[in-house]
């Protein structure tokens, strides 16, 4: 056999190792690239909401509403009308105790109508409607003075959240009924006034969170 002819067998051998390996690497590759792609997707596993972002998972939940953060927007006030009677107020104390300015408004509008010097026959006091002892455990030195209401409600209306686990409708029956209660029934209380209360109170947030967005919609 010449030189030649080994150097061309040598040559037809080199191409049939070759191209085995080729065709075979390149889909594998492929696959692999698709393959996570897909896992970093939000498409891939995710769930999304009606908004079309990528909604919370279950994993999630301990660091949003469990937890007492902030949304951007509630921390921004976004979620409540500037109209709103002591609007910088609720939006300061919403944003140091992790709610929703809408919600905490919604509470104060139902307890006292927005009148810093409302009292009840029970003896609540001010824009929360705290009562005395209460008022001095979350250091409300006057509860007739706005600021120290809001912050006050602000306050006790967290711990409920954060003892509730960021359920709404139990951290404010507890806010109304106390949160033995709720403890009590597991759930909001067979209260008609409690009942009425959780009721009201989340419809007059939405309210607020509805007028906001149109009014931002609409600027």
């Amino acid at each position: 056999m010449s030189v030649e002819s080994v150097v061309a067998r040598v040559a037809q051998l080199q191409a049939l190792l070759a191209t085995p390996g080729t065709a075979g690497a390149q889909p594998a590759s492929i696959s692999f690239a698709q393959q996570l792609a897909g896992a970093t997707s939000p498409s891939a596993g995710a769930t999304t909401d009606a908004t079309g972002s990528v909604a919370a998972t279950p994993a999630d939940w301990g660091t949003s509403a469990k937890s007492g953060s902030v949304s951007s927007t509630s921390a921004s006030g976004g979620s409540l009308p500037s109209s709103v009677p002591y609007h910088d107020e609720i939006v300061a104390a919403a944003k140091r105790h992790g709610l929703d300015p809408a919600l905490l408004a919604g509470l104060i509008k139902q307890e006292s109508g927005f009148n810093a010097n409302a009292g009840s026959s029970a003896g609540a006091q001010g824009l929360t409607q705290l009562m005395p002892a209460t008022a001095r455990g979350l250091g409300v030195t006057d509860p007739f003075d706005p600021a120290q209401s809001i912050e006050g409600g602000a306050k006790y209306l967290a711990a409920q959240m954060q003892r509730f686990g960021g359920d709404v409708p139990r951290a404010l029956a507890a806010y109304n009924a106390g949160p033995g209660a709720v403890e009590r029934f597991g759930g909001v209380p067979p209260y008609t006034e409690t009942q009425n209360y959780v009721r009201n109170v989340q419809a007059i947030a939405a309210g607020y969170r509805a007028s906001a967005t149109k009014a931002t919609v609409t600027a």
